[in-house]
């Protein structure tokens, strides 16, 4: 409370002692004034001691800032200082060692602001000069117009970006962004498909794939949980080039119009390799074919989507599975004259192999009448349930996007003559693929196997259950598988395969000629389908191999030969003797086959 200018008890004793009391006043006025300036004074105090406060803070920071200006590398500005630095958004492709397939690459894009433009016209011509694949007309129709914002290139290289630059036209500006780069071109392009930009801005662009693995796992790439871990592939880099050199090589000297190749490890399924040519850069992935021959463009994948029927390939299941039924033996004689009558059809030998073969023989000369005795004995129910088990009847499980559309053509009413006809490979068409998968089952003791583009431990799906029999199901006994084993060792070794014995590689195999269908009806008189298959090396099987040639003729002759013993097989062996070293087999020392083809060699 403020003290009275004029206490009345004071006042009352003043003039008890004859004092002026306005004295009193003056007093307390006096005192009342020296308490309100020094409060001022206080307060203003503070105030200054805050001022100098933030003053020294601000020259704290100005100083410390260009002190670190002055000590600190110099750089070129950025252009936009707001833009966020792009981060990789799609994961890595490796291969099973870790090698690189398809990676991300920081790139630029080029746009134009055409209000900001100072020569519209001469930015045209210069661009031109730099793109040549630009629209001037267009260009300059979109420069001169209303258009704010024009798109010019989604992705530029750091050459042309420095000649952009050069052009010094305000109104051309580049964008930070990220590209899809596979650093071996044509390598394994089938497999790996390709991607595009999905959603994009100026700073950034979404990468989406479009085909082959790059679709099939296109959210599991683009998943942050993942923390840019890469995709794993079975697929080994160095055996994959050497496939490709060596099946292009044999697609030329055999004039072939296409050609395919599966390499597949027996006890996994898994793909070490797979070409399909031609081929194509998916840095650069051509437009799809709209018409024709879906098979005459390079995007077609002939291992995965080609439907073919695969011919003489087909002949060891129908004898497994006779076999395994208990119907014959490899020493059952087969009544092997001709021609087999069936109402009106006539089935027809190659050569003329005598009135009896035996179930080995039948095998080893290929005998489509001998195939068709023991498909007889089969019948077409169980002939049927026996191949579906093996996976032929749908499409591949593999991880690709394609996979699903390459549905087997089979019969429409599957009879005894067509039981027969697809005993030896005409009639069913399947793809190399599927025919590596029930190849590796047989090779696998007779176990089921599934094939499989992921390595072991990454993220495979799960496969459904229509596709065959599921994985690791017995479809034949080991005795039955090593016993097929021993007939497609002999095929090589005696029979139509004799120029797929690699030495060191105890190779077997079979061959498969069949001729190709002619979409107006009926099949062409001098294009065929040549494949062989083969197992290697047998003692232990390990890998399978399929190759395939599309419309093949060998010219080395005085005569035309399309046959796969003279197309498919020498380049099938060239293959073998080309990756068995990057996979790391050791060649054995060459020792004579025991009477049912198969002799044990001792390993360290």
């Amino acid at each position: 409370m403020r003290t009275p200018l004029r206490p009345l008890a004071r006042i009352l004793d003043a003039r008890e002692k004859g004092e002026n009391p306005d004295a009193i006043e003056r007093e307390n006025r006096r005192l009342r004034g020296e308490a309100t300036r020094d409060k001022a004074r206080q307060s203003a105090e503070g105030r200054l001691l805050v001022m100098s406060v933030i003053f020294l803070a601000a020259f704290l920071t100005v100083g410390l800032r260009m002190g670190s200006f002055a000590a600190a590398r110099p750089e070129e500005p950025q252009t936009d200082s707001t833009t966020e630095q792009i981060h990789a958004q799609r994961a890595d492709i490796v291969d099973r060692k870790g090698r690189v397939l398809a990676t991300n690459l920081l790139t630029h894009s080029l746009y134009a602001q055409p209000p900001m433009m100072i020569d519209p016209l001469g930015t045209v011509d210069k661009l031109v000069k730099i793109f040549p694949d630009l629209d001037r007309d267009r260009l300059k129709k979109d420069f001169t117009g209303h258009r704010k914002f024009v798109w010019i290139k989604r992705r530029i290289s750091p050459e042309q970006m420095q000649a952009v630059h050069d052009i010094g036209d305000p109104g051309l500006l580049f964008g930070p962004r990220e590209m899809r780069l596979y650093p071996n071109g044509h390598l394994a392009s089938h497999i790996l498909g390709g991607a595009r930009y999905g959603t994009e801005g100026v700073n950034s662009a979404e990468i989406l794939g479009v085909a082959g693995i790059e679709k099939e796992y296109d959210k599991w790439l683009r998943d942050p949980a993942n923390g840019g871990q890469p995709l794993k592939l079975s697929l080994d880099l160095t055996v994959q080039s050497a496939l490709e050199d060596v099946l292009s090589g044999g697609m030329k000297l055999m004039n072939a119009k296409g050609a395919t190749a599966v390499l597949m490890k027996v006890r996994t399924g898994e793909i070490v390799a797979m070409a399909s040519l031609p081929d194509f850069d998916p840095n650069d992935r051509p437009a799809p074919l709209l018409k024709g021959d879906p098979s005459d463009s390079p995007l077609f994948n002939r291992a995965v989507q080609g439907m073919y029927e695969l011919g003489s390939t087909f002949k060891i299941f129908a004898v497994s599975q006779a076999m395994q039924d208990g119907l014959v033996t490899p020493e059952t004689m087969i009544d092997t004259k001709g021609p087999l009558r069936w109402g009106k059809f006539r089935i027809h030998d190659f050569h003329n192999y005598g009135k009896q073969l035996s179930v080995t023989d039948v095998i080893v000369h290929s005998s489509n009448i001998g195939t068709a005795r023991i498909v007889q004995k089969i019948g077409p129910e169980k002939q049927r349930e026996f191949l579906g088990k093996l996976g032929l009847l749908e499409p591949s499980p593999v991880e690709l996007i394609e996979a699903p559309t390459g549905r087997p053509i089979l019969p429409k009413n599957w009879s005894e003559l067509s039981a027969m006809t697809i005993g030896y490979g005409h009639g069913l068409s399947d793809s190399p693929l599927q025919l590596a998968t029930a190849y590796a089952t047989i090779a696998n003791d007779g176990r089921r196997v599934l094939p499989t583009l992921i390595a072991k431990g990454g993220p495979r799906k799960p496969h459904k259950q229509e596709f065959g029999a599921p994985e690791g199901t017995q479809v034949v006994s080991p005795a039955v598988a090593r016993k097929a084993l021993a007939m497609m060792r002999a095929v090589v070794t005696r029979g139509t395969a004799s120029y797929g014995n690699v030495a060191g590689y105890q190779v077997a195999g079979k061959t498969g000629t069949a001729d190709k269908p002619d979409p107006q009806g009926g099949y062409y008189d001098k294009k065929v389908i040549s494949t062989f298959a083969g197992v290697f090396p047998v003692t232990n099987p390990e890998y399978v191999l399929v190759l395939t040639l599309d419309e093949p003729t060998d010219t080395s002759g005085d005569t035309p030969r399309r046959t796969a013993g003279w197309t498919a097989v020498p380049v099938a062996a060239e293959t073998i003797r080309r990756v068995a070293p990057l996979l790391g087999l050791r060649p054995e020392p060459t020792t004579p086959d025991t009477l049912d083809g198969i002799s044990l060699v001792k390993k360290d």
